[in-house]
């Protein structure tokens, strides 16, 4: 494999360099994406009750919870500016289409293997089909779509994710033996089969439509008045998410509705549905993303520094921070003299049997913000390290890690 094979993942501008903007961006949704697991092992949010619900909640917990929205379109998007960004760097398109496939069935292997037992840390283990699973067959989409002009996977990606609310209305029961295929491509699914807990979260045709957005808004990284333009665009879907939203007509399966307390009316109005990702979910996620990217730029250079380390090995600090956060969260559990049970095949027990989670299994949500901290503190070692060693050397085998 030669070395532009081997930097798909890896943002470059059309001279070779490396976009550091992208990378910094990158960086800080992996450090929001590691809050929102070890919440997951740490706190009561994780297991039984709902942090986004305001009948369950409170701000900050609300606020934890909904901030980490932002990771998942923002890693897919980037996956499909990077994959533009090869594009005009001068990869054929036959070579960036195979890539991407290999990459995409790549990342799938591990969903279901390295990063199944990270999150259980037990056998038999729950397939828990999530990021990877998506962003590996929205890859393998986007191995095809590459043949296109980028206009018209740009538009394909904004059909879909404008347009694929229109399909809630039809359930995976009614479609017979083609049910499993609707569950694949827009219907989450929890169930067990052959005696395994498997868990689709992440059906993949509305995150097939955010790596086409990001693959056709890819140019926009390398134009002079980008800035501008995120902001314009950033200001546009923010907008109109608002307005959408404020009519209750369509876009996302969950209606709003006015309180008493109107830090409840404000929670219900942005409790928008991840699962799979509305209209309106992309819209004030991708808004957001866009309004803080040119702001990145003016960040000082110690902490965009350790971001870039991040974002530059996107892969090694994903596989890394599952399992250093899961031996962060089972210290800090032995430390407080609380029960290990919801620390092996966390996920079975929260979706299948929450009621095996006992009150003295949680920790309150600062020690969350503690194993946080020392999640990332240990992770960045790791991350400094990989970051270099791919700078030294061009291995084929590196692109994949």
């Amino acid at each position: 494999m030669t070395e532009t094979d081997a930097s798909v993942a890896r943002p470059v501008s059309a001279s070779g360099q490396r976009l550091a903007t992208i990378d910094i961006l990158r960086g800080l949704i992996i450090v929001i994406m590691v809050l929102d697991h070890v919440r997951d092992y740490t706190h009561i949010s994780g297991f039984k009750i709902n942090p986004l619900d305001f009948q369950q909640t409170n701000a900050v917990l609300y606020m934890t919870r909904w901030v980490t929205h932002l990771c998942a379109p923002t890693f897919i998007f980037l996956a499909g500016v990077s994959a533009w960004l090869q594009n005009v760097r001068g990869k054929s398109g036959a070579a960036l289409s195979v890539f991407l496939l290999t990459r995409g069935l790549w990342l799938i292997v591990l969903e279901i293997t390295v990063v199944g037992f990270g999150w259980s840390f037990a056998l038999p283990m729950p397939l828990f089909l999530a990021i990877l699973w998506a962003i590996g067959w929205s890859m393998i989409a986007l191995s095809a779509l590459v043949w296109l002009p980028r206009r018209a996977v740009l538009g394909i990606g904004i059909a879909i994710i404008t347009l694929h609310n229109l399909l809630g209305g039809i359930n995976a029961d009614q479609l017979g033996l083609f049910g499993w295929l609707w569950h694949f491509l827009f219907q989450v699914n929890i169930f067990k089969f052959a005696g395994f807990d498997i868990l689709l979260l992440y059906p993949v045709l509305p995150w097939i439509g955010v790596i086409a957005f990001g693959y056709g808004m890819g140019d926009v990284f390398l134009k002079p008045n980008r800035n501008r333009i995120l902001i314009l665009c950033g200001l546009g879907l923010f907008i109109g998410f608002v307005l959408l939203r404020l009519s209750n007509l369509y876009g996302d399966p969950r209606p709003w509705a006015v309180h008493t307390v109107p830090v409840h009316t404000l929670m219900d109005f942005f409790n928008v549905a991840k699962y799979p990702p509305s209209l309106l979910y992309t819209a004030a996620t991708m808004g957001i993303v866009f309004l803080l990217t040119p702001g990145l730029d003016r960040l000082p250079t110690s902490l965009s520094s350790i971001l870039r380390t991040f974002g530059s090995v996107p892969m090694m600090a994903y596989l890394g921070h599952l399992y250093i956060m899961h031996l962060v969260s089972m210290a800090a559990h032995l430390i407080a003299g609380q029960s290990l049970a919801t620390q092996f095949n966390p996920l079975a027990i929260a979706f299948f049997n929450p009621a095996a989670a006992h009150d003295d299994s949680f920790l309150p949500l600062w020690v969350t913000y503690l194993c946080w901290v020392i999640t990332l503190c240990l992770l960045y070692p790791l991350c400094r390290y990989w970051s270099a060693l791919k700078r030294r050397r061009k291995d084929w085998w590196l692109s994949y890690l």
